[in-house]
């Protein structure tokens, strides 16, 4: 499938401003993705400035380096997870970055490409592979763990009030056949949960594709770790924005800025989390749950 090249990044004015990049600065884009949020942060730092872009999905790695091929600023694109960041810098010999951004969750590019099976809305393999060199896929998951444990992932990671009902209905189907295409595992979604609750705003799998999706990445554990080691490499006065698109992440997020600022080594640039624009949200609908959050650090 050809990848979507009209990719928009989300809230890139509001990164634009909190980041305050300045001609020079050496910047990371911890989930590079497509590159859009690349492309102003390289465009921002001018001749004299270094981009490090950092993804795990090989495809947009390389559509990210078609986006980023005019610019002016030094790049180097790393394929690695940002939970690994001190070992991607330590890499490319860099002890102190100026700026960090993170764009968490899953890219529009992976959810409109049916075979990489992240979404209910194509019908595809059961996969959620960020990166397909990784050992373990939602194949896995639904087929393979316990009924306990698939219905603590749904509960914790997609905050499913019918976890155990959906994970009983897996595993009742799976002791007859495997379960491998998303629609089918959409479809158990849909009839396991009560009459009534696929009228509600979201499609009925949608947090369970979620919670898979976070267990197969370990996105949770990923976010954490990539936050915390950024966080040493900041420079005084370096900044460091965040971009999430649910509560989870979010809760992570927030608590993390906060006990920075209570340290007394950061200063939380946003009190709330920054939302988009009505304008924005209604041009790209992937940008309607999206949460802006921002520190600088001060010591």
């Amino acid at each position: 499938m050809e990848l979507n090249t009209q990719h928009i990044p989300v809230m890139v004015k509001e990164v634009e401003e909190l980041l305050a990049l300045k001609p020079g600065a050496l910047v990371v884009d911890g989930t590079l993705g497509l590159g859009g949020h690349a492309l102003m942060m390289a465009t921002a730092v001018g001749a004299g400035g270094r981009l490090i872009g950092i993804d795990q999905d090989e495809a947009a790695i390389l559509k990210a380096k078609e986006r980023l091929k005019a610019v002016v600023a030094r790049v180097d694109i790393v394929k690695s997870n940002f939970s690994r960041m001190n070992e991607v810098l330590d890499g490319l010999g860099i002890k102190e970055v100026d700026a960090f951004l993170f764009d968490v969750g899953v890219s529009s590019m992976q959810i409109d490409m049916g075979e990489r099976g992240f979404s209910f809305r194509e019908d595809g393999p059961l996969d959620m592979r960020m990166d397909p060199s990784e050992k373990i896929s939602a194949f896995d998951l639904v087929n393979d763990l316990s009924e306990k444990e698939l219905a603590r992932i749904l509960f914790e990671y997609g905050e499913e009030r019918f976890s155990s009902r959906i994970a009983s209905v897996i595993v009742r189907t799976r002791a007859a056949r495997q379960i491998k295409t998303t629609k089918e595992l959409a479809d158990l979604i849909s009839g396991a949960v009560p009459r009534g609750y696929d009228h509600a705003r979201i499609h009925p799998a949608t947090r369970s594709f979620q919670a898979l999706r976070v267990a197969v990445n370990h996105e949770l554990d990923a976010l954490s770790t990539g936050i915390k080691q950024a966080f040493e490499r900041l420079k005084k006065n370096g900044r460091m924005c965040v971009i999430s698109f649910h509560s989870l992440e979010d809760r992570i997020v927030k608590d993390m800025f906060r006990e920075l600022d209570r340290e007394g080594r950061a200063k939380i640039l946003t009190k709330k989390p920054l939302r988009p624009s009505d304008e924005e949200a209604s041009a790209n609908s992937r940008a309607r749950s999206a949460r802006l959050r921002a520190l600088e650090r001060i010591q």
